[in-house]
C-alpha cells in the first residue's frame, strides 16, 4: 500500500455517505480472521462509488444530471450538510462524473452514468489522482496555501479533462485565504473546476457563496436509513431485530456514517447478533415501551408510579436527560400523530409508538400536549445543568403530573358554569371526555384512587365584561362612545370617533353628526355596526348637513392649552421659565380632575401650595 493510499486510510473527510460495497467480490469471514487488520469498518466498505449508490440526495442527483445533459456545468460547486451526510464522498464522485472517460478509449464527456468503471475512476476514488487535489482547510487555512492552488491552476491537467480542486471544511479557511481565491474562483481557466464541502454554511462568506452553484445535502430520514442498514446486515450476514434497526436509525439523527459506526459496534457488543435490548444499554436509551409507560402515568397524574416507573429505568443505566429527551421525543410523535394520522406509517416508529401513540393522540388534547412538550423542553436544560440529575428529573415529572390534572381556562370556564358550587368531596372531580379542542388530559382511562391522585388549586378568572347586562350601556354623549370603543379595545374606531366627529346630536341610540374633511365614508357604517354589536341595541347614527361642534381631540386641545397657560401665571412657574430661557411647558398632568361645576381654574390654595400639590408638570 503507498504512502499516499495509507494516509486516506486513515483520514477520512468529514462528509461520509454510503451504499453498495466498494469490491464486487463477497467479503468471507476467513481472510477477516486470518488478517484482523484487514477488516475495514462499515462507514468506508460501504462508501458510495457512484450517484445510483447515494441515498437520500434525489433532488441533488436529479439537478446535476440535467444540467450534464445541457451541458450546463458550472465552475464551482459547494456542499453542505450535517457530518457524515456524505459531502466529502459526494465531492469525489463529481470529480469523477467530471473527469468520466471510458475504460476502452472511446471518445465520452461528463457523464453522470458511472456504473462502468472509467479510465480515471479508480485513482480518483483512491484519493490519488494528479489532476484531482483534495485539499483539507481544517489544517491548510492561510493565503500561502490558496496561493499555491492558484498558481497551479494555470496549467492544464496532466491526464484528465479537468483539473479539480476538493476543498473540505472551507468555512476554516481565513479571509485572506477566501480574499485570495475570489478572482479564481469566478473567472478560472476553463480546465478547472471547484467543490467545495462545509458543515457551516453561514461562516463561507456571501462572495464566495455568489459564485458557487450551492447544494444542500438532506438528513437521510430516519426510515430510509433503516432499510439501508437491513441490507447492510443481510449482507454482512448479521442478524438483527427491525427494533433494533429503528433505534441505531434514529440515533443517527441523519447522519449516514453515525448510524454505519452504531451498527459496527453493536455488532462488535451483540457478536453478530443484534437485539434491541442490547442498543439501548449500548446506547443508554430507556426501554422504548418503559417511556410509554412512563408518559402514560404522567399524563393520568398518577406521580407514585412515575416515579417508580423512572427510579427502575434510571437504576437500570438509563441517563435521567436522555429519559426526558425520550418523552418529549414522543410528546411530539403523539402530537404529529393527532395532527397527521398516516404519521403512523413511518418505518422508523416501532410497533409500540405505532399502536399507542395513535391512541393517545386521540385521547390527549393539543393543549395538553403543548404543555407537556414546553415543560419537558425547560426541564431538559435544568437536568443537564444540575448538580444531581436525578432528583432534578423527578422534580420535572412531579411538575408534569400535576399540571397534567389541571384544567385548561375552557374546562374551567365549563366547569364554572355547569358546577358553580365546588364540590365539597375529597375526591378530584372527573375530567370531560377529551377530542381535539382543548381541556386537560383526555386519556379514556380507569380513574386511579382518590388518595393517590394529586389535589391541585386553580385560579379561575372570569372577563368582567361578559357579566355586562344584556342591554349595554347608556351612552349620552359622544365622549362616552369613545370610551366605550377604549374598552373594548377598538382603538381605531375609538380614534376617529374623537378626531373625525363633530357631534350634532348625541343621546342614547341616537347620533347625529358631521364628518370632518377627509374622513372615511365607512366610519358611519362601521360606529353604528359596533354600537349594536356592544349595546345589544339598534342604533341610528346619521350625517348632518350642519356644521356640528368640535371634536373631542378639539376640545382636548383646547382643555390643554387652557392649562397650560394657567399654570404659566404660576410664580414658581414664571420664575423657572425665566431662569431658564428656551424652556416652555410641554405637559400638564391632573393627578385627580376637579369636579365639572368647579372648573378648570385653580383656586388661591392651590397657588399657595404650590404646582406639586394637584399638578405634575414637564418642562
Amino acid at each position: 500500500m503507498s504512502d499516499e493510499q495509507h494516509t486516506d486510510d486513515q483520514q477520512d473527510g468529514p462528509g461520509f455517505d454510503l451504499g453498495l460495497p466498494e469490491a464486487a467480490p463477497a467479503v468471507t469471514a476467513a481472510p477477516a480472521a486470518a488478517s484482523p487488520g484487514a477488516y475495514r469498518v462499515l462507514a468506508r466498505k460501504y462508501r458510495p462509488q457512484n450517484f445510483a449508490d447515494l441515498i437520500g440526495q434525489e433532488a441533488m442527483v436529479r439537478t446535476l444530471r440535467n444540467a450534464f445533459s445541457s451541458g450546463r456545468i458550472a465552475q464551482a460547486y459547494i456542499l453542505t450538510g450535517v457530518r457524515g451526510v456524505g459531502k466529502t464522498t459526494t465531492a469525489r464522485i463529481l470529480a469523477r462524473a467530471l473527469n468520466y472517460e471510458p475504460a476502452d478509449g472511446a471518445p465520452g464527456g461528463p457523464s453522470l452514468d458511472l456504473a462502468v468503471m472509467g479510465k480515471h475512476c479508480r485513482d480518483i476514488i483512491e484519493s490519488r489522482h494528479v489532476d484531482v487535489m483534495e485539499m483539507d482547510a481544517a489544517s491548510n487555512t492561510s493565503i500561502n496555501d490558496i496561493r499555491e492552488i492558484i498558481e497551479s491552476a494555470r496549467y492544464r491537467p496532466v491526464m484528465a479533462r479537468y483539473k479539480v480542486y476538493i476543498i473540505d471544511e472551507v468555512h476554516m479557511l481565513s479571509t485572506a485565504a477566501f480574499n485570495g481565491l475570489l478572482k479564481t474562483l469566478e473567472e478560472p481557466p476553463e480546465h478547472v473546476k471547484f467543490i467545495f464541502a462545509t458543515t457551516e454554511i453561514r461562516k463561507v462568506p456571501v462572495t464566495v457563496l455568489s459564485r458557487c452553484q450551492r447544494f444542500d445535502l438532506r438528513r437521510v430520514e430516519a426510515g430510509t436509513l433503516a432499510a439501508h442498514l437491513s441490507g447492510i446486515c443481510a449482507r454482512e450476514g448479521v442478524t438483527i431485530e427491525p427494533e433494533a434497526l429503528s433505534i441505531v436509525a434514529r440515533a443517527a439523527e441523519g447522519s449516514v456514517r453515525d448510524s454505519l459506526s452504531l451498527l459496527d459496534q453493536a455488532i462488535a457488543h451483540g457478536g453478530g447478533t443484534v437485539s434491541a435490548d442490547e442498543v439501548r444499554r449500548l446506547l443508554g436509551l430507556a426501554d422504548k415501551g418503559r417511556v410509554i409507560d412512563l408518559f402514560e402515568a404522567l399524563m393520568k397524574g398518577e406521580i407514585a408510579r412515575a416515579l417508580a416507573e423512572f427510579r427502575d429505568q434510571y437504576d437500570s443505566g438509563a441517563d435521567p436527560a436522555v429519559i426526558l429527551t425520550d418523552l418529549a421525543d414522543f410528546t411530539h410523535l403523539v402530537t404529529r400523530l393527532k395532527i397527521v394520522p398516516d404519521a403512523a406509517d413511518d418505518a422508523a416508529l416501532v410497533e409500540a409508538e405505532r399502536v399507542r401513540g395513535s391512541e393517545m393522540a386521540q385521547g390527549l388534547s393539543m393543549r395538553v400536549l403543548a404543555r407537556a412538550w414546553q415543560m419537558l423542553s425547560k426541564g431538559i436544560g435544568e437536568v443537564q445543568q444540575a448538580p444531581k440529575p436525578a432528583q432534578a428529573a423527578e422534580m420535572v415529572l412531579v411538575r408534569l403530573a400535576y399540571a397534567a390534572d389541571l384544567p385548561t381556562p375552557d374546562d374551567a370556564l365549563r366547569r364554572l358554569k355547569d358546577q358553580p358550587a365546588p364540590s365539597a368531596s375529597p375526591s378530584a372531580p372527573s375530567l370531560p371526555s377529551g377530542g381535539g379542542g382543548g381541556g386537560g388530559p383526555r386519556l379514556s382511562l380507569a380513574p386511579r384512587p382518590a388518595e393517590a391522585r394529586p389535589q391541585p388549586r386553580a385560579d379561575i378568572r372570569v372577563d368582567a365584561r361578559a357579566a355586562m347586562p344584556a342591554e349595554g350601556p347608556r351612552l349620552g354623549s359622544l365622549a362616552d362612545v369613545a370610551a366605550l370603543a377604549a374598552a373594548r379595545r377598538d382603538l381605531a374606531l375609538k380614534h376617529g370617533i374623537e378626531t373625525q366627529l363633530r357631534p350634532v346630536h348625541v343621546e342614547d341610540g341616537r347620533i347625529e353628526v358631521a364628518l370632518v374633511p377627509g374622513a372615511p365614508g365607512s366610519l358611519i357604517q362601521d360606529l353604528s355596526r359596533k354600537l349594536n354589536e356592544w349595546t345589544g341595541r339598534r342604533w341610528m347614527v346619521s350625517v348632518s348637513s350642519q356644521s356640528g361642534g368640535p371634536t373631542l381631540a378639539e376640545e382636548n386641545a383646547a382643555v390643554k392649552a387652557e392649562r397650560e397657560e394657567g399654570i404659566k401665571a404660576h410664580p414658581l412657574v414664571a420664575a423657572v421659565l425665566a431662569r431658564f430661557p428656551g424652556a416652555e411647558v410641554v405637559d400638564v398632568r391632573t393627578r385627580e380632575e376637579p369636579p365639572a361645576d368647579e372648573g378648570l381654574a385653580p383656586s388661591e390654595e392651590d397657588y399657595l401650595a404650590g404646582p406639586g400639590a394637584d399638578d405634575e408638570i414637564e418642562f
